[in-house]
């Protein structure tokens, strides 16, 4: 209910002037014959009756706030309507007053209806001589705004707002509705909140900012006025325009003098505002994505807002959902790290040649938590200018050709996490991780060992002829990126030194499509076509050779995220640029929670991270790594407990990299977005190339940060069930073979021949000799003699990209 009483008086001369405009006879003697045949006969009583009971007060259009993850630094805000809700009490009073001088002097008399407004208005309107008046009081005109922000749909706007003599009516009605239920102050305040300004602002929080740079509480009396004069006609007193400027300035002192009037201010005060020079300092409120705080934050604006327009508790389609975005009000915390991003976006151009089209491109994810800490590429987020372009036209020769224009070094392109068109980029060696993990899983311990060739002939299929076939054949044929012999290895060591000729077995052991599903449950996502078809297809996926050397294009998000699960102990979590949604009341919403589900167990998790500790120079709970690291220098430049794989792909045309500690995964990868198989060698990994970026990113993540040690696994898990392999030296191929079947290992021959004292062609020995895992593969070595070739499969076409990285 009000929250003050009329006198029976006004409320019965309201009652009444209501009846006449609704067609009531008994008021007709009352007015001249005229003014019955205009206002109150087009109303008519049935318009009056058919109204609502109650009018609904909807929230006006807000703007909604993106800050970092300390919940204070601002990194964008969204809207399509500039507007923010204030309490009367932060408006300045002189504001106040302003309004009710330019627009209604009764407003604290009446009660929603100026009953003498309305009288000289239908007079002086009937009479074609005169210039209409309009008679709204501020209660009617809040009503008209209130009504069009309530429209659910385009033609109740244009009721709300003709002009009518059922518009009035209507007006009026609600007015009186209005009144019983609101103070005047509240009435006042959400007016103030509601009207138009202009120049996009909405509301008289982002009115004083745009034109003063200030809040409403600080405004002066010669601002207030002007504010107040532009509700009538923004665009007509819009001081920001050379037409508008004088209008601008006489409807200002115009509003000062009627300040004056209602005994809002003295003469003397009127005189001297309107002595000041009206002067705009503010400007327009940045907007989206392309007007973030900091010039490197909109590759993750742009995350975060593809994220909202994906989370069906916003609506049911994208409109509804960017509209309850950019109008919602709502604050939101995002999980962007300050400290991790800045980080990150000095380290992805540092060092790197003007003239490289490549993009350098970090990602960084919280393991356990799947937020997402940072996003950066050496590209600014914005559109290129049509008309004065800055991007250099594509690498890639048929879009050169044509005069397209590349992303260089100008994009809105979700580089770093994929979609519209951008499908991610082949990795490498860093997806031997996925083959670890399923060897794990399959009871296959990281001490499983053997004797890994300078070329492994498969038994996958590829297109005869290919680089990736033996010669003459069909079979997958992987090399090692040195061209040399990988020798006795296990998992620490052939991870730690990228041995391709020791992954493609273990993968084929232990089944390709086996270690595709780890990616999928680590959360790969396979975007380009015929490789989801691959990966979605298990009889498909089984003959996928080349899937353990990162064939397959990963974004750097995706990849991130995938080892993040190994170093939250399995649990993945689904990644997420938001910690904290409130609506506008302060309530907050559970869709900012983590989403996150068990994986893989926590000993695989744990033993694959150990595995992982080696290629990045830290050492396993063995310190069984070998002597050489593919990424040796991350342990110095993190200096933490780190785990993690580099990687390049045929010819380097892409180049990564993976580190982590218990806090921070990242993932960095450098490619040219705008042709995939680019002629540029990306330097690795030296300077310019992505390991710096991506151990300086992590750096910088760390400042400060505890010093967290990975727990090491198990001993089963690490070295499995040891058992003594049988001596065989000299003994025939097919003696030695039975001896070893017969211990309960598997045996294999090798193709090559090796010195020995023994007679040719009898075994010279095992790799692994001495102990192995029970059900381990003994490699019988033949001594030196005449050798033969193994057989030769023939077969179709094989999987997608069967090169060969490192």
């Amino acid at each position: 209910m009000r929250k003050r009483d009329h006198n029976v008086l006004t409320n019965a001369a309201s009652l009444l002037i209501c009846g006449l405009l609704a067609g009531v006879v008994v008021a007709a003697a009352a007015f001249p014959a005229v003014a019955m045949s205009g206002l109150a006969a087009k109303a008519g009583a049935e318009t009056f009756g058919a109204l609502p009971k109650e009018l609904t007060m909807a929230r006006a259009p807000q703007i909604s706030y993106v800050l970092a993850a300390d919940g204070k630094t601002p990194l964008a805000i969204m809207y399509d309507e500039n507007r923010r809700d204030v309490k009367l009490a932060d408006i300045s009073p002189v504001m106040q007053k302003a309004i009710i001088a330019a627009e209604d002097h009764d407003f604290y008399k009446h009660n929603g209806v100026d009953i003498n407004g309305v009288v000289r208005a239908f007079v002086n309107n009937s009479s074609a001589a005169n210039s209409r008046q309009g008679a709204s009081t501020l209660t009617m005109q809040y009503v008209r705004l209130n009504i069009a922000y309530s429209a659910t749909h385009p033609q109740d706007v244009v009721a709300a707002t003709e002009d009518t003599s059922a518009r009035k009516v209507r007006e009026m009605n609600y007015a009186l509705q209005i009144e019983k239920e609101l103070s005047k102050d509240e009435i006042l305040e959400r007016y103030l909140n509601i009207a138009a300004f202009g120049n996009g602002a909405y509301g008289i929080f982002a009115a004083s900012q745009v034109y003063f740079g200030k809040p409403p509480k600080d405004l002066k009396i010669e601002e207030a006025a002007m504010l107040a004069g532009m509700v009538k006609a923004p665009t007509a007193f819009n001081p920001t325009t050379k037409s508008g400027y004088q209008q601008a300035v006489d409807r200002r002192n115009y509003v000062i003098q009627n300040m004056v009037t209602t005994g809002a201010i003295t003469q003397e005060e009127a005189d001297k505002a309107k002595a000041v020079k009206l002067t705009v300092k503010g400007k327009r409120a940045p907007n989206g994505c392309v007007a973030t705080t900091k010039k490197g934050w909109g590759f993750f604006c742009d995350y975060f807002y593809r994220w909202w327009l994906q989370q069906e508790e916003f609506g049911s389609t994208t409109y509804d959902r960017e509209r309850r975005l950019k109008s919602g009000g709502y604050t939101i915390t995002t999980t962007l790290d300050v400290q991790a991003q800045d980080g990150a976006d000095r380290a992805v151009r540092d060092g790197l040649s003007v003239r490289s089209k490549a993009a350098r491109m970090v990602a960084m994810v919280e393991p356990g938590t799947g937020r997402v800490r940072a996003l950066s590429v050496n590209r600014n987020f914005k559109l290129d200018d049509p008309d004065k372009p800055q991007n250099e036209l594509a690498s890639e020769p048929r879009k050169r050709d044509k005069g397209i224009r590349g992303n260089y070094p100008n994009t809105v392109n979700p580089l770093l996490t994929g979609g519209d068109g951008i499908t991610g980029y082949q990795a490498g060696s860093v997806f031997k991780i996925f083959t670890i993990v399923a060897a794990l899983e399959k009871g296959i311990p990281l001490s499983y060992s053997f004797d890994s060739p300078q070329q492994f002939k498969s038994q996958y299929i590829v297109e005869r002829g290919s680089p990736a076939a033996c010669p003459g054949t069909n079979n997958y044929c992987p090399t090692n990126s040195n061209k040399k012999a990988g020798g006795v290895q296990n998992m620490w060591s052939a991870f730690a030194q990228s041995t391709n000729t020791y992954f493609v077995p273990l993968q084929q052991r232990v089944g390709a499509e086996n270690v595709v599903d780890v990616a999928k449950r680590l959360g790969i996502e396979f975007r380009v076509s015929e490789e989801a078809k691959w990966a979605d297809n298990k009889a498909y996926a089984h003959d996928w050779g080349a899937f353990t050397l990162g064939v397959s294009s990963v974004t750097p998000l995706d990849l991130a995220n995938s080892y993040a699960t190994l170093a939250a102990d399995g649990k993945y979590c689904e990644p997420i640029p938001v910690q904290e949604i409130k609506d506008p009341d302060g309530k907050k919403l559970d869709i900012a929670n983590p989403r996150c589900k068990k994986a893989v167990s926590t000993e695989v998790a744990r033993a694959a991270v150990d595995a992982a500790r080696c290629p990045v120079g830290d050492n396993s709970r063995t310190s069984r790594c070998g002597g050489s690291r593919t990424a040796a220098s991350v342990k110095s430049v993190v200096d933490a407990p780190v785990a993690g794989k580099s990687g390049t792909t045929d010819s380097e045309k892409t180049a990564s990299l993976v580190a982590m500690t218990k806090q921070y995964a990242v993932a960095g990868i450098m490619a040219d977005p705008d042709w995939p198989q680019t002629r540029q060698r990306m330097p690795h990994p030296g300077s310019g190339g992505i390991n710096q970026p991506v151990e300086r990113s992590l750096a910088a993540a760390m400042k400060g940060k505890e010093r967290i040690n990975f727990t090491p696994p198990g001993q089963k898990i690490s070295e499995g069930d040891q058992r003594s392999i049988p001596n065989v030296s000299c003994q025939s191929v097919d003696s030695a073979k039975s001896r070893i079947q017969g211990a309960g290992f598997q045996a294999v021959v090798s193709d090559a021949r090796v010195a020995s004292s023994c007679p040719p062609g009898t075994a010279a020995g095992t790799s692994p000799n001495g102990r192995t895992i029970k059900g381990g593969v003994v490699t019988i070595q033949v001594s030196a003699g005449n050798g033969g070739g193994g057989n030769q499969n023939d077969g179709g076409q094989g999987p997608p990209d069967g090169r060969p990285g490192g």
